[in-house]
């Protein structure tokens, strides 16, 4: 029996392993049959009377691994934080989000505290309820908690943890202790935090939903999205795993994707989203499995073990029914894909157009999987399509969002930075980065769109001074919109990285190769840093809005223009000044949990070394801890309004809140030698790949036409 994996391919009895061995994977049934006997105590009121624990050991249980019913239980499950409306800032709240009914008593229970603050620092805090529980109530906790940990005692469960990079005993008073300094703050333990939370999220993922691609934690039931699932949230989180060392559960996910996962099925799938998330995905685990053995090991990935190449095979299969999507007579692939009958799809509006950043942030996966199999094909047909948009010679570098795959010619003249237009500029600095800076295309691609942008999308808003990259709904000649997608908040970390190819900012200073270009660009790197930081701040829960909305002069500023630059310190009153340069609608005051300002925050602080953007992450990580927890052990939701307080839950958690935002938090409270960006590029899913050589297989398959001063193509 493989002990790592006690519910792995070799399944058995979980009562027969507890009664033959004492090895660790008799010790994590411990305390899953541990778990499961105290909550039959609790919900019967019997604690005191039927203290003999008789009881069967199910076979298939919950992963215990971080404390996972203690923290629920006790905290999450009986979080203030509701999936119905809330009050407006103004307002009194009864509740007092995820901590307020709960938080002395799990104080008590933990710390020996009498009381627990809320936050000092939010714009809308309350306090903390006052309700007194019942005394038989109270009794019921304090004889649960002794049986709970009399038990583990016993057994010697408080001795060895499955996964090594979580804390053994968590101590929950740390969200509402006396704040740190930046000097004096304990980094790695607030990673441990982070580490909770995902394992929190997993394991609600694990009890409701396992094996499906959608979770909705409120309910707590899952979805498919085709008929036998794709693994969604499993392969989207399998790389933030390995790299938290979570062992046992990349083991439960490895198995699923061994045993379960086939993509021998009549369905449809989004090429764009398929690539990023399961390609990305599985490239990823294979990268870290095999060069960081050390990683949650598991002897499957061990080499010379049958599965040793599993997350490649997988990630090979899937990319040859992918890559149909480029079968097109431009060579731009489609939107979708029927991955059983390997048949390429247009999209369903649009006039069948696809998206230019969907079309354009499929290369570095496409390639990477051409390096690791010598199939040139892939890495041709990723190719095509960067020359295809670029012989359309747009101005300044600035692409509309929509292209048709039929002849590679833009629909309409709509340009932002925001949705379905973001990750080309994205892809275009990371694949130059990709292939250790050989495909110099690429870097003078993308130096001529962040022109284009500073000339054409930034300007700065009124009082305060934040400086934003607007939208051109109607092209370049037409009016701006001061209008700006969280996802545009990825900008701040690309255009750093872009300077200094993921030195560290001071390392970068001292080449030769450093201009006052760079200079200007790290510059307004902070700068839309704080602006993205801005818009979470002005929201009552911290947490930032899907779109948000500024005050601009008329006509806007120009990007040369003098400005003023607020301060740092965004003051949480509600009559600051600066709030009157943001609005946010109500429609668009929902927050799906997106990575884009946390993904920047780890760029800036590790290129930068600017301790105060760890601490941004650090408050951001904060509310989402208070704010979007789900009742009952369901880990984390999005909000339908976080704007409110309480939030109001959108009943779901999305794949990239396991795959990129708790990663990026993960890596911000991380020491930088773990993953160094001058060795790595990340895709826009945060999936790590390994930078490389070309080699005598792969060049850069076509070169730019002559341009004028513009961009535009000289005929």
């Amino acid at each position: 029996m493989n002990v790592r994996d006690p519910f792995g391919l070799h399944r058995k009895s979980a009562l027969s392993i507890f009664r033959t061995t004492a090895s660790r994977a008799a010790i994590d049934l411990t305390e899953r049959a541990v778990e499961a006997s105290v909550n039959a105590i609790e919900k019967s009121k019997q604690v005191a009377d039927n203290f003999d624990m008789s009881f069967a050991v199910p076979k298939n249980v919950p992963s215990f691994g971080n404390p996972q019913r203690i923290v629920e239980d006790r905290v999450w499950g009986n979080s203030a934080v509701t999936s119905r409306g809330g009050r407006g800032p103004s307002q009194p709240a009864k509740n007092s989000g995820m901590f307020g009914e709960v938080q002395g008593r799990v104080g008590n229970l933990f710390d020996n505290r009498e009381g627990l603050p809320m936050y000092k620092d939010k714009p809308y805090a309350y306090p903390a309820s006052q309700r007194v529980r019942p005394i038989w109530r109270r009794k019921r906790t304090l004889l649960t908690a002794l049986v709970l940990l009399s038990l583990l005692y016993y057994f010697g469960v408080f001795s060895q943890r499955r996964d090594t990079a979580v804390s053994p005993k968590p101590v929950w008073g740390w969200l509402h202790s006396s704040p740190e300094s930046s000097k004096t703050a304990d980094w790695l333990k607030r990673r441990e935090r982070v580490v909770e939370a995902f394992t929190l999220s997993w394991d609600a993922y694990e009890r409701y939903a396992w094996g499906y691609d959608v979770f909705h934690p409120i309910s707590k039931k899952g979805e498919q999205m085709t008929p036998k699932g794709m693994g969604w949230i499993i392969v989207d989180a399998l790389d933030t795993m390995i790299l938290m060392n979570l062992t046992s559960r990349v083991a439960h996910a490895r198995e699923w994707i061994s045993a379960s996962l086939t993509y021998d099925q009549d369905q449809d799938v989004s090429t764009f989203e398929t690539t990023i998330r399961m390609l990305g995905g599985l490239l990823s685990a294979h990268y870290l499995s095999s060069q960081f053995p050390e990683m949650a090991p598991l002897a499957e990935d061990d080499p010379g073990a049958a599965g040793e190449d599993l997350y490649l095979e997988k990630a090979k299969d899937l990319a040859d029914r992918l890559v149909t999507a480029f079968d097109s007579p431009s060579g731009v692939p489609y939107a979708s894909v029927n991955i059983g009958k390997y048949e390429a799809l247009p999209a369903h509006d649009e006039g069948g157009a696809s998206s230019t950043a969907e079309t354009t942030t499929l290369q570095l996966e496409f390639k990477y999987i051409a390096k690791l199999t010598g199939e040139k094909y892939f890495w041709d047909k990723a190719e095509k399509v960067m020359e295809v948009v670029d012989n359309n010679g747009v101005q300044d570098g600035l692409v509309p969002i929509y292209i048709h795959a039929t002849d590679g010619t833009f629909r309409g003249h709509n340009i932002r930075l925001g949705s379905r237009g973001d990750s080309y500029y994205e892809y275009l600095i990371k694949q130059y980065l990709q292939t250790n800076k050989q495909e110099s295309v690429y870097l003078e691609m993308w130096n001529e769109s962040l022109r284009g942008v500073r000339k054409h999308l930034v300007t700065y808003t009124e009082p305060s001074g934040f400086t934003i990259i607007g939208e051109r709904p109607n092209g370049l000649q037409g009016s701006l919109s001061p209008k700006m997608d969280h996802l545009v908040c990825f900008m701040p970390g690309t255009i750093a990285l872009s300077v200094t190819g993921g030195l560290t900012e001071a390392e970068a200073k001292k080449r030769s190769t450093w201009t006052k270009q760079n200079e200007a660009d790290m510059q307004l790197a902070r700068e839309l840093m704080q602006t993205c930081w801005a818009t979470y701040k002005w929201m009552a829960t911290g947490l930032a809005a899907e779109i948000t909305y500024f005050n601009i002069a008329n006509p806007p500023l120009a990007e040369s223009a003098p400005h003023r630059r607020p301060t740092d310190n965004l003051d949480g009153d509600a009559q600051a000044e600066w709030r009157k340069d943001i609005t946010v609608h109500a429609m668009d005051a929902h927050n799906l949990q997106r990575p884009e300002t946390v993904e920047s925050l780890f760029y800036m602080w590790r290129i930068t070394g600017d301790i105060k953007y760890r601490e941004w992450g650090w408050e951001m990580f904060k509310s989402f801890m208070n704010y979007t927890a789900v009742q009952d052990g369901g880990g984390f939701s999005s909000l339908s309004d976080a704007n409110v307080v309480p939030p109001v839950m959108r009943d779901n958690m999305e794949s990239f809140w396991l795959a990129e935002t708790l990663k990026y938090m993960y890596l911000l409270f991380s020491p930088n030698d773990l993953l160094p960006l001058d060795k790595i590029v990340i895709n826009t899913e945060a999936h790590p790949f390994p930078r490389f050589d070309m080699g005598q297989l792969f060049s850069t398959g076509w070169k730019r036409k002559p341009r004028d001063a513009e961009g535009k193509i000289i005929k």
